[in-house]
Protein backbone atom coordinates (compact mmCIF):
# COMPACT_ATOMS: atom_id res chain seq x y z
CA UNK A 1 0.00 0.00 0.00
CA UNK A 2 1.49 3.24 -0.88
CA UNK A 3 1.53 6.06 1.36
CA UNK A 4 2.75 9.79 1.34
CA UNK A 5 3.05 10.83 5.22
CA UNK A 6 3.57 14.69 6.00
CA UNK A 7 4.89 16.22 8.90
CA UNK A 8 6.81 19.26 10.25
CA UNK A 9 3.96 21.40 9.97
CA UNK A 10 2.53 23.95 12.80
CA UNK A 11 2.26 27.53 14.11
CA UNK A 12 5.08 29.71 13.15
CA UNK A 13 5.18 33.64 13.42
CA UNK A 14 5.82 36.14 10.26
CA UNK A 15 9.59 35.53 9.50
CA UNK A 16 10.28 32.20 10.61
CA UNK A 17 11.09 28.71 9.49
CA UNK A 18 9.82 25.58 9.18
CA UNK A 19 10.62 22.24 7.47
CA UNK A 20 8.10 20.06 6.37
CA UNK A 21 8.65 16.27 5.03
CA UNK A 22 7.08 13.54 2.89
CA UNK A 23 7.98 10.40 3.84
CA UNK A 24 7.05 7.61 1.07
CA UNK A 25 6.24 3.74 0.99
CA UNK A 26 5.21 1.19 -0.78
CA UNK A 27 6.47 2.21 -4.13
CA UNK A 28 9.93 2.42 -5.48
CA UNK A 29 10.89 6.50 -4.52
CA UNK A 30 13.41 6.54 -7.54
CA UNK A 31 10.94 6.11 -10.31
CA UNK A 32 8.54 9.48 -8.98
CA UNK A 33 8.37 12.93 -9.72
CA UNK A 34 7.57 14.72 -6.03
CA UNK A 35 6.38 18.47 -5.56
CA UNK A 36 4.82 19.87 -3.18
CA UNK A 37 1.37 21.61 -3.20
CA UNK A 38 -1.09 23.92 -0.52
CA UNK A 39 -4.07 25.09 -0.62
CA UNK A 40 -5.13 28.00 1.44
CA UNK A 41 -9.19 28.31 2.73
CA UNK A 42 -11.11 29.32 0.04
CA UNK A 43 -8.68 28.94 -2.74
CA UNK A 44 -7.63 26.55 -5.00
CA UNK A 45 -4.69 24.28 -4.95
CA UNK A 46 -1.28 25.81 -6.29
CA UNK A 47 1.85 23.81 -7.05
CA UNK A 48 4.15 25.54 -4.29
CA UNK A 49 7.70 23.81 -5.37
CA UNK A 50 8.69 20.38 -7.85
CA UNK A 51 11.68 18.43 -8.22
CA UNK A 52 10.95 17.05 -11.97
CA UNK A 53 13.21 13.96 -11.74
CA UNK A 54 14.03 11.73 -8.83
CA UNK A 55 18.69 12.69 -9.30
CA UNK A 56 19.73 15.41 -9.59
CA UNK A 57 18.66 19.48 -8.51
CA UNK A 58 16.54 20.81 -11.05
CA UNK A 59 13.75 22.42 -9.47
CA UNK A 60 10.98 24.68 -10.00
CA UNK A 61 8.84 26.75 -7.14
CA UNK A 62 6.03 29.08 -7.45
CA UNK A 63 6.54 32.75 -7.82
CA UNK A 64 5.55 33.87 -4.59
CA UNK A 65 8.14 31.18 -2.59
CA UNK A 66 10.96 31.24 -4.80
CA UNK A 67 14.00 32.41 -3.11
CA UNK A 68 12.26 31.59 0.61
CA UNK A 69 11.61 27.82 0.15
CA UNK A 70 13.76 25.04 -1.07
CA UNK A 71 12.69 21.56 -1.99
CA UNK A 72 14.91 18.41 -1.82
CA UNK A 73 15.30 14.90 -2.05
CA UNK A 74 16.82 11.95 0.53
CA UNK A 75 16.50 9.03 -1.85
CA UNK A 76 17.73 6.47 0.28
CA UNK A 77 15.43 7.59 3.16
CA UNK A 78 12.62 7.95 0.87
CA UNK A 79 11.39 11.20 2.12
CA UNK A 80 11.31 14.74 -0.05
CA UNK A 81 11.50 18.12 2.39
CA UNK A 82 10.48 21.76 2.01
CA UNK A 83 12.76 23.71 3.92
CA UNK A 84 10.59 27.42 4.00
CA UNK A 85 11.83 30.05 5.19
CA UNK A 86 10.55 34.28 5.98
CA UNK A 87 7.31 32.57 5.98
CA UNK A 88 4.92 34.90 5.56
CA UNK A 89 1.09 34.94 6.62
CA UNK A 90 -0.05 34.69 2.87
CA UNK A 91 1.74 31.17 3.49
CA UNK A 92 -0.83 29.49 5.73
CA UNK A 93 -2.25 26.54 4.05
CA UNK A 94 -2.56 23.02 4.19
CA UNK A 95 0.27 21.81 2.50
CA UNK A 96 0.45 18.22 0.56
CA UNK A 97 2.67 15.84 -0.88
CA UNK A 98 2.33 14.42 -4.23
CA UNK A 99 3.63 11.71 -6.09
CA UNK A 100 3.29 10.96 -10.16
CA UNK A 101 5.27 7.90 -11.40
CA UNK A 102 7.67 9.05 -13.93
CA UNK A 103 6.33 6.90 -16.87
CA UNK A 104 2.75 5.28 -15.71
CA UNK A 105 1.81 8.73 -14.19
CA UNK A 106 -0.56 6.92 -11.88
CA UNK A 107 -0.07 9.42 -9.20
CA UNK A 108 -0.58 9.59 -5.22
CA UNK A 109 -1.41 12.26 -2.71
CA UNK A 110 -0.71 12.90 1.11
CA UNK A 111 -2.93 13.66 3.74
CA UNK A 112 -1.40 17.34 4.58
CA UNK A 113 -0.14 19.15 7.11
CA UNK A 114 -0.86 22.36 8.36
CA UNK A 115 0.74 25.23 8.30
CA UNK A 116 -0.08 28.37 10.14
CA UNK A 117 1.95 31.81 10.14
CA UNK A 118 0.67 34.48 12.50
CA UNK A 119 1.69 36.70 15.31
Amino acid sequence: QVQLVESGGGLVQPGGSLRLACAASGLTFTNYAITWYRQAPGKERELVAAMARPTGSTSNYADSVKGRFTISRDNAGNTVYLQMNNLKPEDTAVYFCYAIHLFTKIDYWGQGTQVTVSS
